[in-house]
């Protein structure tokens, strides 16, 4: 779980600022995303291959 505290004369538009990069670096947002609905192993399995495909793709160019 992301914390962040509020600093003195900060603004709150600023913690919440902190607090979502706090969040999207701890990979949380992704996580909650993936867990979202079952995936059975054999699509799971695909979609990595898939994405391995893609980034080896990407590599080459």
């Amino acid at each position: 779980m992301s914390e962040i505290y509020v600093k003195e004369n900060e603004s709150l538009d600023n913690a919440l600022k902190r607090f979502k990069r706090s969040c999207a670096k701890s990979g949380v947002l992704a996580d909650l995303r993936k867990k979202e609905y079952y995936q059975s192993p054999c699509v799971k399995r695909r979609k990595n291959s898939e994405a391995a495909r893609k980034n080896k793709n990407k590599r080459y160019y």
